[in-house]
């Protein structure tokens, strides 16, 4: 309890240094919403093995860590960020370095009409009441401790909203890097994304840093997805490994809307990942697609929640993990089939290879079904390589090296191919190859 309790009051020592920098900020409608989210905060304990969902997710590590606030000057001349953009990707640019947006490093001219692109941190200022009529609406501060700490220390990140009938020529690509230079800092990077009817928009987010430095970060988004909206959201998380990463992401869909969610996910020392989505009417689609590669004692965690709530709706969700040394794997699948969820068509299935004997993954996918004319299927699998193909492929004068990696790209490739933006496609399989060679070289 020493360590709940030694953490939690470096928090809150936190929050007060955080409200005496808001200047006049702390006048601003959503800060009542911040100092509500910090009393859940104070009255909410960190969870541990013997909560359900947090069962095989070992948080120790991050227990022992006291966390502080980024410096506010950000010295640039100690980095090349365009290094970490990808190259010459065709999208509107934000850039947020510990947290913060810097518009001189970003690229958002002509921005096309339609689509208003903005951070959080000058909405907030400007009591934007569009940015107050949804966010932190959707997430559930006042019952999970890590969102109620994300929600009491908003400051920045970005607030994407997209006209009815609007198609979005190109993507809105979110660089997130921390810089911490070996000092443990905490950042809370939120986005909101409001997408009209008829619309459509891709966004990526992207989570790197410039070292290996151990740090935090506790990321939120939210995305609305009003009649017929399309969204496209694809995360690549390579964070130092070091670092802890605690990700929450709620989808509310509207009718006939689709959502898709592609995650690449390597870095950390222990990654959350949280995603939900709820169908408010008929007709709606989600797909959920994951690929996770981990290696010495990298923890790697994702809980997905999908709501059924009404008839005639489809999900589809893959997720498949690759772990090798005393790296640990966790996958808890939900699919909620409501009483009135007719008509329902659910797919869920999580497949990982195990490359040590001391790599372990936990996986639990589930349905709960209420309604008789549905048609759901769920499944997991864990395994090693398949000797038969290595064989085969031995057999055509290729050798235990090349196979071991011809064979772990083929598993991961089918994930990654569904990327429909090449310059992120060609990224994710870049690291992947690199994350594989690098491991069966190594053995």
């Amino acid at each position: 309890m020493n360590k709940y309790k030694n953490i939690k009051e470096s928090f809150l020592n936190n929050f007060k240094d955080f409200e005496n920098q808001l200047n006049g900020e702390s006048k601003s409608d959503f800060h009542k919403i911040r100092k509500d989210a910090i009393k859940h905060f104070a009255e909410l304990d960190f969870p541990n093995n013997k909560n359900e969902e947090w069962r095989y997710t070992n948080i120790s590590p991050f227990l022992k860590q006291r966390f502080s606030l980024p410096e506010n000057h950000i010295n640039l001349d100690q980095i090349n960020v365009s290094k970490y953009i990808l190259k010459d990707i065709d999208a509107y640019i934000m850039v947020f370095i510990n947290g913060k947006f810097f518009s001189k490093l970003s690229q958002l001219n002509n921005v096309q009409n339609g689509i208003k692109i903005k951070s959080i941190s000058h909405c907030i200022k400007n009591n934007d009441n569009n940015l107050l009529k949804y966010l932190g609406k959707y997430v559930d501060y006042k019952n999970d401790i890590f969102s109620s700490l994300s929600t009491a220390f908003t400051t920045d990140g970005a607030f994407i909203s997209i006209a009815d009938n609007c198609i979005v020529d190109k993507p809105v690509y979110l660089l997130y890097l921390t810089l911490a230079n070996n000092v443990e800092i905490q950042t809370q990077p939120r986005n909101l994304i409001v997408a009209g009817k008829n619309s459509q928009l891709t966004i990526i987010e992207q989570f790197s840093s410039t070292d290996n430095s151990t740090y935090f970060t506790n990321t939120i988004t939210e995305l609305i997805l009003q009649e017929n909206a399309v969204i496209d959201h694809i995360k690549v998380q390579e964070e130092s490994r070091n670092a802890f990463h605690i990700a929450r992401m709620e989808v509310d869909q509207e009718r006939s809307s689709n959502f898709t969610s592609h995650l690449v996910s390597i870095g950390a020392k222990l990654s959350r990942n949280d995603l939900n989505s709820k169908f408010n009417d008929e007709g709606s689609e989600a797909m959920l697609n994951g690929l996770f590669l981990i290696e010495d004692d990298q923890l790697f965690d994702v809980h997905s929640f999908i709501d059924h709530a009404n008839a005639n709706c489809n999900s589809h969700e893959h997720y498949k993990g690759i772990m090798d040394d005393n790296s640990r794997g966790v996958f808890n699948g939900k699919i909620m089939v409501r009483k009135d969820a007719q008509k329902t068509n659910a797919f869920q299935e999580n497949n990982n290879i195990l490359l040590s004997e001391n790599a372990l993954i936990n996986t639990k996918p589930q349905l709960e079904i209420f309604a008789d004319d549905v048609k759901c299927s769920h499944g997991a699998t864990i395994g090693q390589l398949d000797n038969d193909a290595k064989f085969y492929l031995k057999s055509r004068g290729i050798g235990e090296e090349a196979s071991k990696v011809i064979l772990l790209h083929a598993f991961a490739s089918d994930v990654v191919n569904l990327i429909k933006v090449d310059k992120v496609k060609n990224y994710a399989e870049e690291i992947i190859t690199k994350r594989i060679n690098t491991r069966v070289k190594g053995n």
